[in-house]
């Protein structure tokens, strides 16, 4: 292959690349929206337009493996290669999140009303957008500062989930209380198994808001790696 069309296949692997990273991110924030407004037909679009990040996926993993076997790159072209291989992998996963995100929300949208949702969900999200800028810029320091957002991230998704757990708490408490001690069992069983569901979607709703801005660390790093050859935010 002439060098100059496998310099173009590179570019247009990079290209590749941020371009599957804004499809993503488009499905993700038409996940959060579908959630918070309980908008069946946006959550099934998100959930059934799945097989397109899927097929992007694919053709650039294709490109990776051929630019690999039959370029055989070496210094900074093979950690583009590799790196972006890696990068496509987390994205891919990113949108397997946002289709459980999509189906997380209440018959009138919404989650548990101790979670901050959208908050929680924008942070996470901006995470993998910079993350992708950053990998496509080369920026060494954008990787640094979306790995160091991380730990806002995680705490804000911990007391979260205290604080769903504790409203559980304190809404049967309440419950008791208002009973006068004397508990109507069926009832009771009813009220719990409702509670129990919008615990449960919260709390999965927090799990992988927390995980997205873990693909968002992963993509940070190995652009680092790519643009540095410095595995630091690797391990």
């Amino acid at each position: 292959m002439p060098r100059e069309n496998y310099q173009e296949r590179l570019a247009d692997l990079r290209t590749g690349v941020v371009g599957m990273g804004d499809l993503v991110l488009e499905r993700y924030d038409a996940a959060l929206e579908a959630a918070e407004t309980g908008d069946d037909d946006l959550a099934r679009e998100v959930i059934e337009g799945d097989h397109e990040v899927n097929e992007r996926y694919l053709g650039l993993e294709e490109e990776c493996t051929e630019l690999l076997a039959l370029q055989q790159p070496v210094a900074g072209d093979l950690r583009l290669v590799t790196a972006s291989f890696k990068v496509i992998t987390d994205l891919e996963r990113v949108a397997d999140l946002a289709t459980n995100l999509a189906g997380y929300g209440g018959d009138d949208g919404g989650l548990h009303p101790a979670v901050d949702f959208r908050g929680i969900g924008e942070e996470a999200g901006g995470m993998v957008a910079d993350a992708v800028a950053a990998y496509e810029s080369g920026d060494p320091d954008a990787c640094r500062a979306v790995a160091a957002r991380d730990d806002d991230l995680d705490e804000r998704c911990r007391r979260a989930s205290e604080a769903v757990v504790r409203d559980l708490l304190e809404a049967d408490r309440a419950r008791v209380e208002a009973a006068g001690g004397d508990r109507d069992v069926e009832a009771d069983a009813d009220e719990l198994a409702a509670a129990l569901d919008e615990v449960s979607r919260a709390l999965l709703a927090v799990r992988d808001l927390e995980r997205v801005g873990d693909h968002a660390v992963n993509i940070a790093a190995r652009a680092l790696y790519m643009i540095e050859n410095d595995d630091e935010l690797i391990y």
